[in-house]
């Protein structure tokens, strides 16, 4: 067996692994390359092998920097099978159609304005690109074994992070491996923990929260007195959150506060109809979480949801104390950055980071202190104050990333640390190896490994 790895290896995006044994190449995620703009730019690299080699793809979830590639990597060849969950099937069938959506538009905007330096600019993929790789996926439940390709076993386990999110433990003759994925919190608002790991020879370990912890604040108690001190001042609350985990953990923590009056029966809108769209499927993947249909129904209607652009546009207009949860996340494209365009030179308004920022995004700007961020070609003065809830973050901090690599049965033979800026991959790595003298290495952009 031998694995290459073709992203995240140095950086918390662009999650890629290519699995070549017997002849056969699976690649595990395929996702794009966000943030920093040399990160970004190896979207747009030649892939460094043929795509129609890939014999299969298997995902670990949904979340664009572990799928976003699939549509770019289809249009250059790619035609076999996508192994995922149902849940990671059914938020593709969302987040692949809106990215290469986003990217049309993005390229018209870019045009129209004549801001890029590319005439004329072109997405990377298009909407239809997306809905016809969707046909290629093959959804799989967990713990349930399924072989992608003749000689390589493979099985899903729940990982927590998001719908859908798993573990996956691959077998071939007498070896066997073990991704991480994301993993999700011991504790999280709305998600089950991700099971425990089964032993396995070597581990490729996520490490987005490698060297630190999560807050200890109660998150719903933070996200109050930031509503409360902003809707004193007339403000609104801009949050990016991504449409996938965060925009459903804030809903529900919002239509909780509301009910037990700990902040006014404000306005609260919700702009991002993917989002509306992905919060139904908590109702259909009820098993992975842990709301009660009651508590499901309350979340889908803690805010209203705002599907044309027109509504959106006129949300900028507002001047009255409102909640307003919008993607991207990082603040890296979509409604919202043109909410943040609107709003962040407002000294009233606050723009609350709700999870992890990469570096190079907007929102690690903002968590850094920028007095302006570039939207669109100019600079915007940012006057709004700037907040962070990191207790409702979807990852799994250092302790619970330690605690969970820390219930593998035996000792692998080695343990990659990935998907970590480097300070955070090198400092799990050291915590790995000095808690069980564990043979532990973080691997750069490429490197390519032969397992026993």
């Amino acid at each position: 067996m031998r694995i290459t790895f073709l992203g995240a290896a140095g950086t918390v995006t662009g999650s890629k692994y290519l699995l070549e044994h017997g002849g056969k190449r699976v690649l595990v995620d395929c996702g794009l390359f966000q943030g920093l703009k040399q990160l970004r730019l190896r979207n747009w690299d030649v892939f460094p092998l043929q795509p129609e080699t890939i014999d299969a793809v298997v995902l670990t979830h949904a979340h664009i920097d572990h799928s976003g590639y699939l549509p770019a990597l289809a249009r250059q060849g790619f035609s076999g099978s996508v192994f995922c969950t149902e849940a990671t099937r059914d938020l593709c069938a969302l987040l692949l159609p809106d990215s290469g959506h986003l990217q049309e538009e993005d390229a018209l905007y870019a045009n129209r304005r004549g801001f890029s330096k590319h005439s004329p600019a072109l997405p990377l993929y298009t909407e239809q690109d997306a809905r016809k790789t969707l046909r290629l996926f093959q959804p799989q439940q967990f713990d349930a074994e399924f072989e992608p390709v003749e000689g390589l076993r493979m099985r899903f386990s729940l990982a927590g992070h998001i719908l859908g999110a798993a573990s996956v433990h691959v077998q071939w003759g007498s070896g066997s491996l073990l991704f991480s994925g994301d993993l999700g919190r011991d504790e999280d608002v709305v998600m089950r923990p991700p099971q425990a790991p089964p032993a396995a020879d070597y581990v490729v370990m996520e490490s987005t929260y490698g060297d630190r912890s999560h807050e200890k604040e109660d998150p719903a108690t933070a996200f109050a007195e930031v509503i409360n001190r902003t809707a004193a001042r007339g403000g609104v609350v801009i949050v990016p959150a991504f449409a996938v985990g965060r925009a459903q953990s804030l809903m529900y923590v919002l239509a909780t506060l509301k009910r037990e009056g700990r902040i006014p029966d404000l306005p609260a809108f919700l702009n991002s109809p993917m989002a509306a769209d992905t919060t139904e499927l908590y109702h259909k993947h009820r098993s992975q979480h842990r709301l009660t249909p009651d508590q499901c129904r309350m979340m889908c209607t803690a805010a209203k949801v705002v599907n044309s652009v027109e509504e959106s546009r006129k949300l900028n207009d507002m001047r009255y104390p409102a909640v307003i949860i919008s993607a991207s996340g990082m603040a890296t494209g979509g409604r919202v950055v043109h909410h943040l365009k609107a709003m962040a030179p407002n000294p009233r308004n606050t723009i609350l980071l709700a999870g992890y920022q990469a570096a190079g995004t907007r929102g690690a700007a903002l968590v850094g202190g920028a007095k302006q961020i570039k939207i669109h070609g100019d600079y915007v003065p940012v006057r709004a104050e700037v907040a962070s809830l990191g207790a409702l973050s979807a990852h799994a901090d250092r302790e619970e990333l330690l605690r969970w690599v820390g219930r593998i049965p035996q000792p692998p033979k080695r343990v990659f640390v990935t998907h970590g800026e480097s300070v955070a991959a090198d400092s799990l790595r050291i915590a790995i190896q000095e808690q069980h003298g564990w043979a532990c290495t973080v691997p750069e952009h490429m490197q390519a490994v032969e397992l026993g």
